[in-house]
């Protein structure tokens, strides 16, 4: 199989523990890029953040982000594929878990809009603190996200929830699904809830840029190491897990390769690559049509 797209997701895939990116998974992806194969980041990260990523990984493709619901190259343009939480739905889903003791945070793709709950375990600064956000990608905070809505309603592509107690992250995950259609879940761990628009999900936003693009699932590579990455590495022509993603996760996938920290990324381009001739010559002797 020729395999013309690699969706990489960021985050225990591309970077290692430390939040960085080895010299050897920057090598790999401009070795495969070189070999004219579509590189994207496929992750769960706002826009801003992702394309901070991908300018260090000299990446300049359309991103899927916010789980899939915003596919962009530049803020400047209009977007490929958008989808958003509508206003309505948005105010009235934080006036619900404004009842709980938890973080509340509306991710748009030009700024995000969080209640000021300080949580009393740690999750909250590794997760939002370190997500990579730029500085120029405005983080403003509220005592009251419901209040703040109804002088300056917000459609998000997603919003993410930081919950002091995993309890109460079930309960409001069921009360959520009862009370409102227009919306999907995905848990990320027993503390956050990332919610989008129905529909949404990183293995739809990889079949709306493949559609795009022109390449079908079966000549895609995707590589992942968490639970929302389960569906694209089932459906991709190769899917493949880190070594350092969950059991459910490496079961999903045709290939394991190795953890974050041992440059598991370059180990697979250069496995899986290496003998694949660049898209350019494919063409040239009719091997592929497009």
């Amino acid at each position: 199989m020729i395999y013309r797209l690699l969706a990489l997701n960021v985050d225990g895939t591309i970077l290692q523990s430390n939040g960085r990116v080895h010299k050897s998974t920057r090598d790999a992806i401009e070795y495969v890029q070189q070999k004219g194969v579509y590189v994207t980041l496929v992750t769960s990260r706002s826009f801003p953040s992702a394309k901070k990523v991908a300018k260090a990984l000299k990446i300049n493709s359309l991103l899927v982000t916010h789980l899939g619901s915003y596919i962009s190259n530049d803020l400047r343009s209009d977007p490929v594929f958008e989808k958003r939480i509508s206003e309505d739905v948005t105010f009235q889903l934080v006036r619900f878990l404004e009842s709980f003791p938890c973080q509340i945070r509306l991710v748009h793709e030009k700024f995000s809009l969080a209640n000021k709950y300080k949580l009393n375990h740690n999750l909250l600064a590794k997760t939002v603190f370190t997500s990579g956000d730029p500085i120029f990608y405005s983080q403003q905070f509220t005592d009251s996200i419901s209040e703040t809505l109804v002088n300056d309603p917000v459609s998000p592509p997603k919003i993410e929830v930081y919950f002091e107690y995993e309890e109460d992250l079930k309960d409001a995950q069921q009360a959520i699904n009862g009370m409102f259609s227009e919306v999907s879940l995905s848990r990320l761990n027993e503390y956050r809830l990332d919610i989008m628009p129905q529909g949404v999900s990183k293995l739809n936003g990889l079949i709306q840029l493949g559609e795009h693009l022109g390449i079908p699932l079966k000549e895609m590579v995707a590589i992942g190491d968490a639970y929302d990455d389960i569906d694209m590495i089932e459906a991709a022509g190769l899917g493949v897990a880190m070594w350092n993603a969950p059991v459910e996760v490496k079961k999903a996938a045709d290939w394991v390769t190795r953890s974050n920290n041992q440059h598991g990324v370059s180990y697979m381009v250069k496995e899986h690559f290496r003998k694949q001739q660049p898209i350019e010559f494919l063409r040239k002797m009719n091997i592929i049509k497009m």
